[in-house]
């Protein structure tokens, strides 16, 4: 038998049982999503939601993260403290155990934690395993407890290092070099925006974070601390302190049902868009599931009796539908469960059947209450619902305009759109370009096999201030409508988007590198987020980064996205270099934006994704909004300063 046969050979030798930890450091994107800035992130919260599970519990009520200089993290708590005695059945301790084995913990034993946070029970072995260095302090029944690991091994027995009146644990980790490759550098602002969501959503828990690496104005470690005496009420007017509502107070309750807490507030506004958040232990399902279906059954039901009852309906020529009682909604639905079970690949979506009834019947006597002791308020609400209802009426009629013009119909593609030859979306990309001028160049300079081309004309509509039907009503976004082949509305969500006839999975937006580009950026963001969050989550929307500056010396020339890179490449050229400065697309070639923004192998693409739901949700409301100061603000704390050379 030839050598290379020997080696297809599938034998028993080629099963491989990974001892210990390994198997978490050989697919660690398996358990924490991914190794770039989320699954580096990610480490942190999966360390917190034991100390939040503790407090759940009701042993802790003070949690504490600190980011050090060294880019380590260490999170202290408490609470009742890792058990250290020796486990019957591993004959090691009991934290040793955690530490170094998956699956194991407090988790699975029914009367230790009632409801746990948390996605997977990989918790904080997976951390450990991906460490460069771990080191676990217990403050415990009078004793301090230590161990060290490195990536995943204890490096000594547990060992008591002193006695304390303290108790709680206290976890310093390091991530592993070898696993993050792309970044070690943890983003205060990430880590606290989580950190203050837990606060909301488990009230009465003090949480503070601190930055050792940069310090304020006052010479002072960044640090802030979250509190919340009323949970998800205080969370819901974070949420919309950019908006104007049109009730006088939050709609809220919490309490059990059939077993399950459940935590719901709500409040109506005067835009014209629908902001669900629901949680599932402490984890945001922005796929949704049965909580949600249960929230809006008992949101619909239960306004629909109101509002018939009342005589408003009967001027109205036609039915309401449940979308409408959804229109300037911000709502969050936070419930625990003891079990959950996620469905999809992403794990944000509930599938506890049992949850529906519960949340239904929460939220059913919640406003049943409300509109009773409100009648003002209440009124409100049903001309909010009738005003929608109007609204959705004329928004069919514009998006029929929309759907009528679809490649099967023979309406055709938007005359605008360049397409490509090639008919599987997988492999074809769309660029939605700014201007026509640079659209013409986009089109001489592409692979026509896969790109497409759509020109946009100038700024298109600002979706946040407008209401539906003119959003359906604007030519630019009727042609984007019908150049991706997307609809509205599928068998489970009449207003979701129907992606099955989607021709493209990379949807790049391309505009100038200035700050008019920046703000047609934005707004195509808003509509993609406002209307299109789908394609978003999918992976499917991405910017495209033309270069800045083009250094030439003769017959040399290269390309720089910023200054730094610039003012390198000028030293190199040495004497005699000059710079071109691109204020927009429209000044390239086609050979030019090709070589730089569109050739796949040499191009550079930022992906857009959605870290935190809520706090995208605040900022697209702020910075697309008529309220000017905190946009202003925003924009001052987040400006990077130009320099202007006079």
């Amino acid at each position: 038998m030839s050598e290379e046969n020997q080696n297809k050979n599938y034998s028993a030798d080629s099963i491989q049982a990974l001892e210990g930890m390994e198997h978490v450091r050989m697919r660690p994107s398996m358990y924490i999503g991914d190794v770039g800035t989320r699954g580096l992130h990610h480490l942190v919260y999966e360390v917190v939601d034991n100390s939040i599970d503790e407090a759940l519990a009701g042993h802790c009520d003070e949690i504490n993260v600190i980011i050090n200089e060294d880019n380590s993290v260490t999170t202290h708590d408490n609470g009742r403290g890792i058990p250290v005695g020796i486990h019957k059945k591993e004959g090691v301790s009991a934290l040793e155990v955690v530490m170094t084995k998956i699956g194991a913990g407090g988790k699975f034993d029914k009367d230790s934690y009632k409801v746990s946070g948390g996605l997977h029970g990989v918790g904080v072995s997976c951390v450990n395993a991906l460490s460069e260095s771990l080191t676990a302090t217990v403050y415990r029944e009078g004793k301090i407890w230590e161990q060290q690991y490195e990536r995943g091994k204890s490096l000594s027995p547990v060992k008591e290092i002193g006695t304390t009146d303290k108790k709680g644990t206290v976890i310093n980790f390091r991530p592993d070099p070898q696993i993050f490759t792309q970044t070690l550098e943890y983003n205060y602002e990430t880590l606290s925006l989580r950190m203050r969501e837990l606060a909301y959503l488990n009230k009465g828990i003090k949480i503070s974070i601190e930055d050792r690496r940069n310090k304020d104005d006052k010479g002072e470690f960044l640090s802030e601390t979250f509190i919340s005496e009323e949970g998800l009420k205080e969370f819901i007017r974070f949420l919309d302190e950019t908006r104007e509502a049109i009730i006088g107070d939050v709609i809220s309750m919490e309490g059990e049902k059939n077993g399950i807490p459940v935590e719901v507030a709500m409040i109506y506004n005067t835009s014209f868009s629908e902001n669900l958040h629901s949680y599932v232990n402490n984890i945001n399902t922005h796929e949704g599931g049965t909580h949600l279906s249960g929230f809006r059954r008992g949101l619909t039901t239960t306004l629909k009796k109101y509002a018939d009852s009342s005589g408003l309906l009967d001027k109205l020529k036609f039915e309401i539908a449940g979308d409408d009682f959804r229109e300037g909604l911000t709502a969050i639905i936070s419930v625990k469960v003891a079990e959950p079970q996620f469905e999809g690949q992403t794990k944000t979506k509930l599938g506890n059947r049992e949850v529906t009834s519960a949340v239904s019947q929460s939220v059913s006597e919640m406003l049943e209450n409300y509109l009773e002791e409100n009648p003002n308020d209440a009124k409100t609400i049903v001309q909010k619902v009738i005003l929608a209802a109007q609204a959705r009426h004329a928004a069919r009629k514009a998006r029929e305009m929309v759907q009528r013009k679809t490649v099967m119909s023979g309406g055709g593609l938007p005359g605008k759109l360049s397409d490509c030859s090639e008919q599987d979306p997988a492999v074809c990309e769309v660029f939605l370009v700014e201007g026509d001028s640079a659209g013409g160049t986009a089109k001489q300079g592409r692979d026509r096999n896969f790109q497409a081309i759509l020109p946009l004309r100038g700024k298109i509509l600002n979706v946040e201030k407008a209401m539906q039907h003119k959003v359906f009503e604007n030519e630019e976004i009727r042609n984007i409508y019908t150049a991706l082949g997307v609809t509205i509305g599928t068998e489970e969500d009449s207003k979701a988007l129907n992606l099955e006839k989607l021709r493209y999975h990379k949807i790049v937006i391309m505009c100038d590198a200035d700050v008019d580009g920046s703000h047609i950026s934005t707004l195509i963001l808003t509509f993609f987020f406002r209307y299109m969050k789908e394609l978003i989550e999918a992976g499917y929307i991405y910017i495209a980064t033309p270069p800045l500056y083009l250094v030439k010396r003769g017959q040399k020339k290269s390309y720089a996205w910023d200054n730094d890179q610039r003012d390198r490449l000028m030293k190199e050229f040495g004497s005699g270099s000059s710079v071109q400065r691109y204020k927009g697309l429209g000044e390239m070639n086609a050979e030019q934006l090709w070589d730089t923004t569109m050739n796949p192998v040499e191009r550079t693409l930022r992906k857009v994704t959605i870290d935190n739901g809520g706090e995208a949700d605040r900022i697209f409301s702020m910075l697309m909004g008529d309220e000017v100061p905190p946009r202003r603000e925003f924009i001052e704390k987040n400006a990077i300063y130009a320099k202007i050379d006079v």
